[in-house]
């Protein structure tokens, strides 16, 4: 018989990091820092696994502060409206160190099913002061369009400004207990 383990997301540790395609021929990437959540894992019953994860839209850094405020704008993130993207899953399946998680992903308003594959838990270890941590990566690609975000400029060249296809990139620190 299997135990559940249950663990919190340590958001000082933790990033939620992102990649999109700009003027089609470069990548832009950026991070979120307020990742908040909780997780419980059983491996031998994985049915009784569960995440929910809440990520401050307000932290995107990009290292560009005019383009922070853009996507923080109504044409992309609309923070004012949407402060807060959030994941909850619904099926996890898996064995060893991978592991698909499905749940709802919210952003801008609009939730949608997503598939994360997930690198992890990392065997737990104590930290200095005695705290039993572990961790875990987590994957996945989304349409922008599909959760409301199309703002857009057609190029001079052809092709578009932003592109629709954004890859997700997970990095958590957990705390147990």
């Amino acid at each position: 018989m299997s135990q559940a383990a249950k663990y919190t997301i340590d958001p000082a540790h933790s990033t939620a990091g992102f990649k999109v395609r700009h003027l089609m021929v470069a990548n832009v990437r950026g991070e979120f820092s307020g990742v908040t959540g909780a997780v419980v894992f059983d491996p031998g019953a994985p049915e009784n696994s569960r995440v929910e994860a809440r990520i401050d839209a307000t932290t995107i850094h990009t290292r560009d502060d005019q383009r922070d405020a853009h996507l923080k704008s109504a044409d992309f993130l609309d923070v004012e409206k949407f402060p807060a993207i959030t994941f909850v899953s619904r099926r996890i399946a898996g064995a060893g160190a991978e592991w698909k998680v499905t749940g709802d992903l919210t952003i801008h308003g609009v939730t949608r099913e997503v598939t994360l594959d997930v690198e992890g838990p990392a065997p737990e270890a104590k930290d200095p002061w005695g705290n039993v941590k572990s961790g875990a990566t987590a994957v996945t690609r989304i349409s922008r369009k599909e959760f409301g975000m199309e703002f857009n400029m057609v190029l001079e060249t052809g092709g578009v400004m932003v592109g629709d296809e954004v890859a997700i990139t997970l990095e958590v620190e957990l705390l147990r207990g």
